[in-house]
């Protein structure tokens, strides 16, 4: 039970250590690039957005005893511009879906992770359900952080070790850990 009780204090960790970043991206861009798109084909923060927090709702809403799939979810709706004006449309958003995620995880519990639920009829473990959101959470937030680096260019400020700084980085971990 205490690698169960660990895996789920490391899974909200990772998706807290998400939520961070996709926030220290839209924090750098202006108001109107969260709705700029690379391309056609791309979609723009906003609209990431958009979908991970209707991802987010159907996923983690009810979340041992109802489908991940909720029957009210339109998934198509959420890659229209629809209900998104301003900074604040899309940080609302934010915040709602991660507070339902937080909360979902906060009332597991070790013993529930080998509980069976289901995503669009398909079983998962509660720990493969969880895997699988950590993922796809991960790989939106990516987005976020491409297109926000794209916007900014020569004006982005790094979210992780900068570059041609790794040497000092790495220095400076080893100084910590040593003392």
């Amino acid at each position: 039970m205490e690698l169960s009780k660990h895996y789920l204090e490391e899974v909200e960790r990772q998706f807290r250590g998400h939520k961070r970043l996709g926030e220290g991206a839209i924090a750098q861009v202006r108001d109107e690039d969260l709705f700029a798109t690379i391309d056609p084909e791309s979609n723009s923060i906003a609209i990431i957005v958009k979908h991970l927090a209707g991802n987010m709702r159907s996923r983690f809403t009810d979340f041992l005893t109802t489908d991940g799939e909720k029957p009210d979810r339109d998934r198509d709706q959420e890659f229209e511009m629809d209900g998104l004006r301003s900074r604040s449309d899309v940080m609302q958003m934010w915040e709602a879906g991660w507070s339902i995620v937080f909360k979902a995880i906060a009332d597991l519990h070790p013993e529930d992770l080998t509980h069976t639920v289901t995503i669009r009829q398909e079983p998962h473990t509660v720990l493969q359900a969880l895997n699988r959101q950590l993922a796809h959470y991960a790989y939106h937030v990516g987005q976020i952080v491409f297109v926000a680096k794209h916007l900014r260019s020569s004006e982005w400020t790094t979210l992780s070790v900068p570059r041609g700084k790794s040497e000092e980085f790495n220095r400076k971990m080893l100084e910590k850990a040593t003392k």
